[in-house]
Protein backbone atom coordinates (compact mmCIF):
# COMPACT_ATOMS: atom_id res chain seq x y z
CA UNK A 1 0.00 0.00 0.00
CA UNK A 2 1.15 3.40 -0.81
CA UNK A 3 0.28 6.96 0.60
CA UNK A 4 -0.71 9.11 -1.46
CA UNK A 5 -1.13 12.28 0.44
CA UNK A 6 -2.17 13.17 3.94
CA UNK A 7 -3.67 16.69 4.54
CA UNK A 8 -4.77 17.92 8.12
CA UNK A 9 -8.43 18.93 8.75
CA UNK A 10 -9.26 22.06 10.76
CA UNK A 11 -12.68 22.27 12.49
CA UNK A 12 -14.06 25.58 11.90
CA UNK A 13 -17.52 27.35 13.61
CA UNK A 14 -16.19 30.04 11.44
CA UNK A 15 -15.49 29.08 7.45
CA UNK A 16 -14.77 32.45 5.95
CA UNK A 17 -12.34 33.58 8.74
CA UNK A 18 -10.74 30.30 8.67
CA UNK A 19 -9.76 30.57 4.66
CA UNK A 20 -8.95 34.52 5.13
CA UNK A 21 -6.60 33.37 7.49
CA UNK A 22 -5.00 30.23 5.06
CA UNK A 23 -5.33 32.83 2.09
CA UNK A 24 -3.01 34.91 4.13
CA UNK A 25 -0.44 31.62 4.01
CA UNK A 26 -1.00 31.99 0.61
CA UNK A 27 -3.15 28.79 0.13
CA UNK A 28 -5.47 28.84 -2.63
CA UNK A 29 -9.02 26.79 -3.19
CA UNK A 30 -8.43 23.13 -4.96
CA UNK A 31 -11.63 22.22 -3.49
CA UNK A 32 -15.17 23.08 -2.36
CA UNK A 33 -18.02 21.24 -0.57
CA UNK A 34 -19.72 23.32 1.32
CA UNK A 35 -18.91 21.56 4.70
CA UNK A 36 -15.57 21.21 3.70
CA UNK A 37 -12.85 23.27 2.03
CA UNK A 38 -9.32 22.26 0.88
CA UNK A 39 -6.81 24.78 0.65
CA UNK A 40 -3.14 24.33 -1.30
CA UNK A 41 -0.34 25.86 -1.89
CA UNK A 42 0.18 26.74 -5.59
CA UNK A 43 3.53 26.61 -5.73
CA UNK A 44 4.05 22.90 -3.74
CA UNK A 45 0.07 21.08 -4.43
CA UNK A 46 0.55 18.50 -2.17
CA UNK A 47 0.70 20.97 0.60
CA UNK A 48 -2.63 21.09 1.66
CA UNK A 49 -4.90 22.03 4.73
CA UNK A 50 -8.54 20.75 5.45
CA UNK A 51 -11.21 22.92 6.33
CA UNK A 52 -14.48 21.29 7.88
CA UNK A 53 -17.57 22.79 9.36
CA UNK A 54 -17.97 18.93 10.47
CA UNK A 55 -18.62 15.91 8.38
CA UNK A 56 -21.27 15.21 6.31
CA UNK A 57 -21.71 11.70 6.73
CA UNK A 58 -20.22 10.59 9.42
CA UNK A 59 -20.17 10.91 13.41
CA UNK A 60 -17.18 12.29 13.90
CA UNK A 61 -14.83 15.13 12.29
CA UNK A 62 -11.49 13.61 11.37
CA UNK A 63 -8.46 14.70 12.32
CA UNK A 64 -6.65 14.57 9.57
CA UNK A 65 -7.14 12.83 5.79
CA UNK A 66 -4.46 9.74 4.53
CA UNK A 67 -5.11 9.14 0.29
CA UNK A 68 -3.66 5.56 -0.20
CA UNK A 69 -3.37 3.56 -3.55
CA UNK A 70 -6.00 1.12 -1.87
CA UNK A 71 -8.62 1.86 0.84
CA UNK A 72 -9.73 -1.80 1.00
CA UNK A 73 -6.10 -2.94 2.09
CA UNK A 74 -5.78 -0.61 4.09
CA UNK A 75 -9.07 -0.94 5.90
CA UNK A 76 -8.38 -5.39 5.82
CA UNK A 77 -4.97 -4.20 7.87
CA UNK A 78 -6.28 -2.21 10.52
CA UNK A 79 -9.05 -4.20 11.33
CA UNK A 80 -6.89 -7.20 11.31
CA UNK A 81 -4.66 -5.86 13.86
CA UNK A 82 -7.94 -4.67 15.86
CA UNK A 83 -7.96 -0.92 15.24
CA UNK A 84 -11.43 0.85 16.25
CA UNK A 85 -13.24 1.53 12.94
CA UNK A 86 -15.36 4.76 13.82
CA UNK A 87 -17.27 4.73 10.54
CA UNK A 88 -17.57 2.21 8.11
CA UNK A 89 -15.70 1.20 4.68
CA UNK A 90 -17.93 2.80 2.06
CA UNK A 91 -17.93 4.89 -1.13
CA UNK A 92 -19.29 8.36 -1.11
CA UNK A 93 -21.19 10.23 -3.37
CA UNK A 94 -18.24 12.97 -4.00
CA UNK A 95 -15.80 9.48 -5.49
CA UNK A 96 -13.83 8.46 -2.62
CA UNK A 97 -14.24 5.08 -1.14
CA UNK A 98 -13.33 5.87 2.62
CA UNK A 99 -13.29 4.69 6.18
CA UNK A 100 -12.60 6.59 9.44
CA UNK A 101 -9.94 4.76 12.28
CA UNK A 102 -8.97 5.89 15.70
CA UNK A 103 -5.32 5.70 16.01
CA UNK A 104 -3.18 4.88 19.19
CA UNK A 105 -3.40 8.68 20.84
CA UNK A 106 -7.13 8.80 20.25
CA UNK A 107 -6.87 11.01 16.87
CA UNK A 108 -9.75 10.31 13.89
CA UNK A 109 -8.17 9.46 10.52
CA UNK A 110 -10.28 9.58 7.69
CA UNK A 111 -8.27 7.23 5.02
CA UNK A 112 -9.37 7.33 1.68
CA UNK A 113 -8.99 6.55 -2.18
CA UNK A 114 -10.31 8.56 -4.88
CA UNK A 115 -12.53 6.08 -7.09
Amino acid sequence: MTVRRVVPNIRTHDMHRSREFYDLLGFEEVMNHGWIVTLASPAHPAAQVGIMTGDRTAPVTPDMSVEVDDVDAAYVALRERGAEIVHPLQDEPWGVRRFFVRDPDDRVVNVLSHR
